[in-house]
């Protein structure tokens, strides 16, 4: 018994080791008032996976750090897009 409970738990810990933390600066150009920037991150924040969410309202940009396993950046553009927001991954030029 305490064998096969090792072994689930180095199985789990390897199978955690896959997923890999990324961060993504969403572009929301429609954030023009001063709750914007909270629906936004709100909205983010419940998606599976999101661990951090930071929102610059000067810039409309909302920047997410999320678990790639288990959720990608077209789910975190369609939240904020379900929220009345619409984005885009920023691209770094």
């Amino acid at each position: 018994m305490n064998k096969l409970i090792v072994f689930m738990l180095g199985t789990l810990l390897t199978i955690q080791a896959w997923a890999a933390s990324q961060t993504g600066t969403l572009s929301a150009p429609t954030m023009n008032c001063a709750l914007c920037p909270i629906t936004v991150k709100k909205a983010l924040t419940k998606v599976s996976g999101v661990r951090q969410t930071e929102v610059n309202f000067d810039k409309h940009l909302p920047t997410v750090t999320f678990d790639d396993s288990r959720t990608s950046v077209d789910a975190l553009t369609q939240a904020t897009e379900d929220a009345g927001y619409p984005s885009t991954l920023k691209e770094d030029v």
